[in-house]
């Protein structure tokens, strides 16, 4: 009972309490409102009436602060003093209801609020890392750099510098045989033949533009006479000696250097030996030399065979690096017949280049069926077929040994002695010489 009576009492209290310092609270402020009206009417009247009403309204601001302090202090006190009572007679406390005020709030107590704060977010925000029940704590084992790494960027430079070096080497083999300054000349000298010139030209490139060779290089140019055989072999000769230099080139001559067929075992063993020590001279000054064999339909069996044991057979490096040209007529009745044939067929727009790569087509199996019948040295050949001239190309000859010779080439004169040479029946607008260019040399000697 007696519990009841005190709470009972403390809550009379604080109910008296509320509603006198509300009704006070009121009172003062219908009061103020009401004067502060009467001073607003008053305001209009003049400057010094509103100075007064001015300084009323900021003395009636402070007298209600005062009072609302005395009487928030005064309920403090009457709270502490039920609060002891309770206490003392064992009931349990009753706590009052808290008002938040600013005093307590200081400009250095923020910081640290907000710290904490941030702090039970991150410990909330961290993860649980969850370990096997029968297992420990292990700190992961550190990866070690493998060394292959290091391995796989040396073989990297090794094979870029590998391969720059070649390309250095490609381009430096090229321009030590000038190919530019050859195929000038052989356009220039050679007439009615550009697209053997050009597959010949196509061969020495891919060999010459590098020094490494699993095979030699082997060329049978065919074709009937008159057609420049030989004089695309001086041309080439003359070229290499400026290149490679004189002991580097050889021109064999059949009929010359071995007319005999008795000599014919001893002429092999010296062209042999003489290929031999070229082809150790050029290996010392990694040089590629160039050995030309004109008439080669001459050729006994004997050096045939010399010749195939040099081309064919697994020989030491040097000998791989070599060039051999063979100039023959050999197949030079399937080449005539072929051209005689076949010229209704080929087109005056043609070029020179299509009209050869036709031909080297259609005549490169008849050619080396013949041949290998013949020996197994054209076997390892490679076969450029040259075609028959036609009238204009032999007025280009005639031109051009004129003006070798000093003499003024008159147009006119130039067709009477080009009509004065045998020509093969027109086919399809070709009128094809019978011996070429061969005869243009003799008849411009007897102007």
């Amino acid at each position: 009972m007696s519990d009841q009576d005190s709470s009972s009492s403390a809550s009379q209290t604080e109910g008296e309490m509320e509603g006198e310092m509300e009704g006070e609270m009121e009172g003062e402020m219908e009061g103020e409102m009401e004067g502060e009206g009467d001073r607003d009417d008053n305001q209009r009247d003049s400057t010094v009436h509103s100075l007064s009403s001015f300084s009323s309204s900021l003395r009636a601001v402070i007298r209600i602060k005062q009072k609302y302090q005395a009487l928030k202090k005064r309920r403090q006190e009457m709270a502490l003093g039920l609060d002891g009572a309770v206490t003392f007679s064992g009931a349990p406390a009753r706590t009052s209801p808290k008002i938040f005020t600013f005093d307590a709030l200081t400009p250095s107590s923020i910081p640290a609020l907000s710290s904490s704060v941030l702090q039970r977010k991150k410990r909330r925000k961290r993860r649980r890392v969850m370990f096997p029940n029968g297992g420990q704590r292990r700190v992961p084992p550190k990866q070690e750099q493998s060394r292959a790494k290091y391995c796989l960027y040396l073989l990297c430079a090794i094979v870029f510098l590998q391969v720059y070096n070649a390309i250095e080497n490609l381009d430096d083999h090229v321009l030590r045989y000038d190919l530019e300054g050859l195929e000038k000349t052989l356009r220039r000298e050679v007439f009615g033949q550009q697209g053997a010139v050009e597959g010949l030209l196509s061969h020495l490139k891919d060999y010459l533009s590098t020094y490494v060779h699993n095979k030699p290089l082997v060329v049978s140019l065919h074709g009937p006479s008159g057609v420049g055989k030989s004089h695309l072999g001086r041309l080439l000769a003359g070229h290499f000696r400026s290149v490679v230099g004189e002991t580097l080139v050889l021109q064999y001559y059949v009929l010359h250097h071995c007319p005999q067929e008795a000599d014919a075992l001893q002429c092999a063993r010296d062209l042999s030996a003489l290929i031999s020590g070229m082809v150790e001279r050029a290996e010392e000054e990694e040089k590629i030399p160039l050995f030309i064999f004109d008439e080669a339909e001459h050729m006994h069996d004997e050096i045939l065979d010399a010749l195939w044991q040099l081309v064919a057979s697994k020989q030491s490096n040097e000998y791989l690096n070599a060039i051999y040209l063979f100039l023959s007529n050999l197949g030079h009745a399937h080449i005539t017949k072929h051209m005689l044939h076949n010229s209704s067929s080929i087109s005056m727009t043609m070029t020179a280049s299509g009209r050869h790569s036709n031909l080297v087509k259609e005549l490169t199996p008849i050619l080396r069926s013949t041949l290998k019948k013949l020996h197994s040295l054209w076997t390892e050949a490679d076969i450029l077929p040259l075609g028959l001239l036609e009238k204009g190309h032999v007025m280009e000859c005639f031109l051009d040994e004129m003006t070798r010779e000093g003499f003024y080439p008159d147009h006119t004169n130039i067709e009477r002695l080009a009509g004065e040479i045998e020509y093969y029946p027109a086919v399809g607008g070709h009128e094809y010489s019978q011996t070429g260019c061969k005869q243009v040399v003799a008849k411009v000697n007897l102007l």
